[in-house]
């Protein structure tokens, strides 16, 4: 199963990044073509196993590592995955929720270990209202502050592109209107505190507010949920890989959800069509599939009058 769910998210992965590589091979030609059921016949090879691995008095115990080799490869696997599609997006798209998520961390713990009186949830006792408030906050101008620093660098706001030429990826590119400056009126309410009509900053701030606060307000979830998980079974901690802080997962217990924000916030609001990699896709066809799409594009285009009918190409 885990080799069935890596199969299925990755592959389309390589299908979409690595076309132009995967244009020159005919054995992975084929991987792509018949990739999804590739990845269902892994499915049910695994699911007959299983079946046919049933044992008379065993039954219930079974079913009961079926189930859970199913939630673990949700949690995991399907979380990482996305967690790599947002940085195929930009490394910004990476850092600052993660970011985020460690910042309200530390505030959080900052501000309830200094002003906390109020219990927040009964599942962790010592959080408190004081520290998740002020955990908010914190994390929102840390946010728009670290977005800011990251926005000005190709490095960290460039989409990753396999280059064909050089056999590797690349991160260059003009950047796009998410992280070009703009002016901005200052709403007239903050104009008399802060004595500034307008003000210069870049788009991608303005998303950085609502990942620090998705990282703040809904993120510590994550942490209830663990928190929660850990009593039903009446654990302190999921391993002891990290000395004094448990396991990789008590660790990234919060960065799982946010990651999945991320992929859904950047599907919703930010991506938007992609010549170049529909053009690898254009590639990929056989040439008769090129050339009616051809046809129908040229059409298209006399039809609104951007092509003169009378043109040949």
């Amino acid at each position: 199963f885990l080799l069935c769910v890596n199969y299925f998210f990755y592959g389309e992965t390589v299908a979409d990044y690595f076309a132009t590589f995967v244009q020159r091979r005919e054995q992975l030609q084929f991987l792509i073509r018949y990739h999804r059921f590739i990845s269902f016949a892994f499915y049910l090879t695994g699911f007959c196993m299983f079946v046919l691995s049933l044992v008379k008095k065993h039954y219930r115990l079974q079913f009961y590592m079926f189930a859970w080799t199913h939630v673990t490869l949700l949690i995991t696997v399907t979380q990482s995955h996305l967690v790599i599609q947002n940085l195929f997006e930009g490394m910004i798209w990476f850092l600052v929720p993660i970011s985020s998520v460690i910042c309200n961390d530390i505030t959080a713990y900052i501000f309830g270990f200094f002003f906390g009186r109020t219990p927040l949830i009964k599942l962790s006792p010592k959080k408190t209202w004081e520290g998740f408030i002020g955990g908010f906050f914190s994390t929102v101008v840390f946010g728009f502050i670290f977005s800011y620093f990251l926005a000005q660098h190709q490095y960290f706001v460039c989409p990753v592109e396999y280059s064909s030429e050089t056999n590797r990826f690349v991160t260059e590119c003009e950047p796009s209107e998410l992280f070009q400056m703009k002016k901005y009126s200052v709403p007239p309410l903050l104009q008399a505190v802060l004595g500034w009509e307008t003000v210069n900053l870049y788009p991608f701030q303005m998303h950085s507010v609502a990942l620090s606060t998705f990282a703040s307000l809904i993120g510590p979830f994550g942490g209830f949920f663990a928190s929660g998980f850990k009593r039903a079974f009446k654990i302190k901690d999921f391993a002891d890989t990290i000395p004094g802080h448990g396991g990789i997962m008590d660790r990234f217990d919060c960065q799982y959800l946010m990651a999945t924000f991320v992929h859904v916030y950047i599907t919703s609001f930010i991506r938007g069509p992609n010549p170049s990699k529909l053009l690898k896709q254009l590639l990929i066809l056989q040439p008769e599939q090129q050339l009616s799409v051809y046809k129908t594009l040229k059409s298209h285009l006399v039809e609104k009058g951007i092509l003169q009918p009378s043109l040949r190409g």
